[in-house]
C-alpha cells in the first residue's frame, strides 16, 4: 500500500516562504538539501509525518505561473474559528469562513489562505473525514 509522504511546490523566495509556513502552520525545516541549481526544503510539524517540499530554483527571478491546473493543499485544525482569528492577527489574510452544506447536509467548515507564491491552502475543521 502506498503512503503519502510529501507534496512539492516551487517557490520564488525561500525566506519569505519559510516565514509564511512557520507563522501559518508551524512548519519547521526537517531537512534542507542544497544543490548547484536548486534547493529542496522539507517542512513538517509534530501533527503529521506528511511533509511539504519547497523547491527553490536558483536562477528563477520571475514568479511562477500557477495556471489553472493547481488545486490546493489542505490542513485540518481542531478549532477553525480560533485558527482563523490567529491567522488574521498575524496579518496573513485568511479568506472568509465557509460552512459547506449542500442540500442542508453539513459536509465541512473551512477557509482558504494564500501563500506568498499564490498557492491556496484549505484549512478545515477536524471531524468526519477531515482528521
Amino acid at each position: 500500500m502506498a503512503k503519502n509522504i510529501h507534496s512539492m511546490i516551487r517557490v520564488l523566495d525561500e525566506a519569505r516562504s519559510l516565514a509564511f509556513y512557520k507563522s501559518a502552520f508551524d512548519l519547521d525545516i526537517a531537512e534542507r538539501l542544497d544543490f548547484q541549481a536548486f534547493t529542496l526544503v522539507y517542512l513538517s510539524n509534530t501533527e503529521s509525518d506528511f511533509e511539504l517540499e519547497l523547491t527553490i530554483n536558483k536562477d528563477r527571478t520571475e514568479p511562477y505561473n500557477l495556471g489553472d491546473g493547481y488545486g490546493h493543499l489542505a490542513v485540518s485544525v481542531s478549532d477553525l474559528d480560533a485558527e482563523h482569528a490567529r491567522l488574521e492577527q498575524a496579518g496573513l489574510n485568511p479568506g472568509k469562513l465557509i460552512e459547506f452544506k449542500p442540500d442542508g447536509v453539513p459536509v465541512g467548515r473551512f477557509f482558504f489562505i494564500t501563500d506568498p507564491d499564490g498557492y491556496k491552502i484549505e484549512v478545515l475543521q477536524r471531524g468526519r473525514r477531515f482528521k
